[in-house]
């Protein structure tokens, strides 16, 4: 696709607009130490990242060629998508915007509207896809063009009853559906949130049962179905300090509806053939949700490749190995199992949580040990894939895992169009690292959070205040969008 051509006046003052964008410093490459965590399997250790670095046969990702890098992209997007960035690395302008949000202003309608269509105008057509099916279809189609492929995420966050969560499983039935109208291969996954189909109170009380079935066999949970490991001897379980009452007769309902529910999409997903991966959450309620997902993966899947993807949080101690303890059970089983591997996004909650009960944070101490987690568990995974097992999504705004990753693949003969490798970054984030894997090859996906802009605060709050680290080193993204808005001047005046 062409680039737009924009008048000249508009380049008169652009070197000193664009230099105005990157007033951070690039961020430093990450060093990888090797292996973490302690497991009863054999994880080979990467090479380390100054060695891809200096390795010109290593250099798998180009960002210097930036026409290339942004072809298709307009310059008015360069220019609206440099300054969404630019306000969101300023942490007051961050803070400013939660307190407003969460402020009693925002029960005043007048500056409510105002607010909303600032927000409208700006974050929330930058980091999302659009109010309903339909404008998420046109931004699939965009991302098509790119050659980029859209994970589709109704941007609900939590249920509260039965018929909210029933609407919920109608809208991710509803975004199955659209997959047909869109373009072949345009659509990586459909994101599932199990808060919206399953109360996260339910949620809670089932996780606590869970933990308690860990620590003590002998408790009996007659609703519990086959499901693969959820725990490692380094999981948390300060979450349940006493015995727990057993669910209802009402609960043990509610949980065969949200079952139900799960299963209704699962079987979509499969007529569709179209990738079904569960979000996770904070540590209080996944144990219940890897539940349910673990046993609708048993139940649904295809003869050799995984339906439904399960998330791995790096950031937690226990990642690795519950991931490495998932997968291996699943492989004796002969169930093929998916996993998209994150960071995490819930630091502050989970650390204020243990915090409060005097307990050590269930969170790596540092985030070159994050780094290190996430390095690890992704290498495993490449191992398993080379050896016919598995697959991956690297959901990783982190530019040096996002090298490592594309040189380990290459290295084990992974081939760059398989579906067992995807790499994945939020919509309007991380936009040179999804060029860059686009053009060395590699599948690469735009998580597309999409609904009503009062709907999707929540979403857009809570990205806010788990991300500001990640929004304020957007640099590296400012910096090449900067050198390209400089060469289009240059070229349109010369």
């Amino acid at each position: 696709m062409a680039n737009k051509v924009v008048c000249p006046k508009v380049f008169r003052d652009l070197r000193r607009f664009a230099r105005c964008l990157n007033t951070a410093p690039t961020v430093p490459p990450m060093n990888f130490t090797g292996n973490y965590g302690s497991t009863n399997v054999t994880i080979p250790t990467l090479q380390p990242t100054d060695q891809i670095l200096v390795n010109p046969e290593k250099k798998v990702l180009n960002f210097d060629d930036v026409k290339e890098l942004f072809t298709g992209v307009s310059t008015s997007k360069l220019i609206r998508s440099s300054l969404t960035l630019q306000m969101a690395s300023i942490e007051s302008m961050v803070d400013l915007g939660i307190w407003v949000m969460n402020s009693k202003f925002m029960r005043m309608p007048v500056f409510k509207e105002v607010i909303l269509g600032f927000v409208k105008r700006t974050f929330y057509e930058h980091f999302c896809a659009g109010k309903d099916l339909i404008e998420v279809g046109k931004t699939v189609s965009k991302l098509s063009s790119l050659d980029l492929k859209g994970m589709l995420d109704y941007g609900v966050e939590h249920a509260m009853d039965n018929e909210s969560c029933d609407r919920s499983m109608n809208v991710f039935l509803q975004t199955a559906e659209l997959t047909k109208s869109l373009p072949s291969s345009s659509v990586s996954f459909v994101v599932v949130k199990i808060t919206a189909i399953c109360t996260p109170k339910l949620l809670k009380r089932m996780s606590d049962l869970l933990r308690w079935e860990q620590k003590d066999p002998s408790f009996n949970l007659p609703w519990k179905q086959k499901t693969l490991p959820l725990f490692a001897e380094s999981s948390p379980f300060y979450h349940t300090l006493k015995r727990p009452e057993p669910l209802t007769i009402e609960e043990e309902r509610d949980l065969q509806l949200g079952r139900d529910r799960l299963e209704k999409i699962c079987k979509k997903c499969l007529e569709l053939d179209v990738e079904l991966l569960i979000d996770a959450e904070d540590t209080a309620i996944q144990p219940a949700i890897d539940y349910l997902a673990y046993s609708a993966a048993i139940k649904y899947h295809k003869e050799d490749h995984p339906l439904l993807f399960g998330t791995i949080q790096a950031y937690l101690k226990d990642s690795k190995e519950r991931m490495i303890i998932a997968k291996k059970a699943a492989e004796k089983m002969g169930v093929p199992m998916g996993f998209k591997l994150v960071r995490g996004a819930y630091m502050s909650s989970e650390n204020q949580l243990a915090s409060s009960l005097g307990f050590q944070s269930p969170i790596h101490d540092s985030i070159e040990y994050t780094h290190n987690c996430y390095n690890s568990c992704a290498e495993f995974m490449f191992d398993e894939i080379a050896n016919g097992s598995g697959a991956v999504v690297l959901a990783t705004h982190n530019i040096e895992s996002g090298k490592l990753a594309a040189s380990r693949a290459i290295d084990l003969g992974i081939r760059k169009d398989s579906k067992k490798l995807q790499f994945a970054q939020l919509y309007g984030m991380a936009e040179g690292l999804s060029f860059g894997l686009r053009n060395a090859g590699f599948q690469v996906s735009k998580y597309l959070p999409f609904g009503p802009v009062e709907q999707v605060m929540p979403y857009l709050i809570r990205r806010a205040e788990e991300n500001r680290g990640l929004l304020s080193t957007s640099a590296f993204d400012r910096q090449l969008m900067r050198k390209e808005l400089i060469r289009r001047f240059d070229v349109a005046t010369a």
